[in-house]
């Protein structure tokens, strides 16, 4: 639960980056982006994991 807990807040911290990037062009907000991306792929896939081992120990 740590995990998702760090995804959602990673993801409420790019968003403003995402604003300024799409409506103001700015190209170093759309740099921070894709790495916040990145970084979302990452933990993402570490919680599929998580889930994956959980699910499969109950059996």
């Amino acid at each position: 639960m740590e995990k998702f807990t760090k995804l959602k807040e990673l993801l409420a911290s790019v968003e403003a980056d995402v604003e300024k990037f799409y409506n103001a062009g700015n190209s170093a907000a759309g740099t921070r982006v894709r790495k916040a991306m990145q970084d979302l792929k990452v933990l993402a896939q570490d919680i599929r994991a998580e889930v994956t081992e959980k699910k499969n120990s109950a059996k």
